[in-house]
């Protein structure tokens, strides 16, 4: 990492803070990755200001565009983390590798770098059991045509043995051997029509099968270690059922879910739109409804970048309390 100048620093915020005198808010600098971030790490810190401090969510380095998980690293490290200076940043595969490298571990060990525990944002994002209202947002109708719950669970149950394998790899610092571009070529699905995800499914099962194959042949003696990753990402929180969480996220979001969700939402559309020219007593009554109806339909993308529904999931309540433990050590 190269060495960048600041005039910003933990000391500099501690000193503030203790000239703001007892009747002032501690004011906690909170690096982010990129712009992105920014609402996302807002919406949650908002939740534990009060009387005594508040959160001033920031690119890592104002003196240049520099951004990044390193780039937030860099500053918290070069301007002193502390009470007073945090990172937020994208697990990534770091919370599952267990210290297996230095930036793994510099997120585990460090008490003021909370991390999403899933992948990225975009995974929170794709929080399956908030997809419905993500569709009923960007069509206007609720009618239950899709269980992405059981969408995601299956998908996620097929991929997860070979997820295994990709997180093994990188634990042992084989990154070549089975990279996550290499895992995003097998777990990658194409359909055009929901009525075809048991064959796309049957597919993906094919290819999951083959590549497990292939790399059990290729490392013939590695099944104990195998069982001992499966058994560590089950305790960490990784299932059969939720590996989706846990994937790279651009992957799930752009290639995954969005073109799932247009699919369905395109149907939706033609469902409510049907409605309109049935219910039209005449054709210009038909023509304002079905252009009132299409000025308020949204981009599906847009949505799910506004989709909150994640909140209720389990991953999100260990962000929490991951700050709540960072706040009681820095009291």
């Amino acid at each position: 990492m190269t060495s960048i100048k600041s005039h910003i620093n933990s000391d500099y915020f501690s000193a503030a803070n203790t000239l703001r005198g007892k009747g002032s808010r501690r004011r906690i600098v909170a690096y982010v990755e990129s712009y992105d971030d920014v609402f996302f790490w807002r919406m949650i810190l908002s939740e534990f200001e009060d009387e005594t401090r508040y959160f001033e969510v920031m690119l890592p380095i104002r003196s240049n565009l520099s951004k990044g998980k390193k780039s937030a690293f860099l500053s918290l490290m070069r301007n002193g983390m502390g009470r007073d200076m945090i990172a937020c940043v994208d697990a990534d595969y770091d919370y599952l590798l267990q210290g297996a490298n230095h930036d793994s571990a510099f997120m585990l060990d460090n008490p003021y770098v909370i991390h999403t525990f899933v992948y990225a944002i975009e995974n929170y994002q794709c929080y399956a059991p908030s997809l419905h209202n993500v569709c009923v947002m960007a069509t206007l109708n609720d009618a239950p045509t899709f269980d992405f719950v059981d969408f995601l669970s299956r998908y996620s149950r097929i991929i997860f043995p070979l997820f295994v394998w990709n997180i093994m790899m990188y634990r042992r610092r084989e990154y070549g051997s089975f990279t996550i571009t290499d895992f995003n070529t097998v777990a990658r699905i194409q359909h055009k029509r929901t009525e075809q995800l048991n064959e796309v499914f049957n597919k993906l099962h094919h290819k999951v099968r083959v590549k497990v194959n292939e790399l059990q042949r290729r490392f013939p003696n590695m099944k104990e270690e195998y069982l001992r990753t499966k058994d560590s990402l089950l305790s960490l929180g990784v299932t059969p059922d939720t590996t989706y969480l846990y994937i790279q996220g651009h992957h799930l979001f752009d290639g995954i879910v969005v073109p799932t969700m247009q699919t369905v939402c395109e149907e939706l559309r033609r469902q409510r739109e049907t409605e309109i020219r049935r219910k039209a007593k005449h054709v210009v009554q038909m023509q304002n409804e079905l252009s009132a109806y299409m000025r308020s339909v949204s981009d599906i993308s847009e949505m799910l970048k506004k989709n909150l529904g994640y909140t209720k999931s389990e991953p999100y309540q260990r962000v929490l309390q991951s700050i709540e433990k960072m706040l009681g050590r820095s009291e």
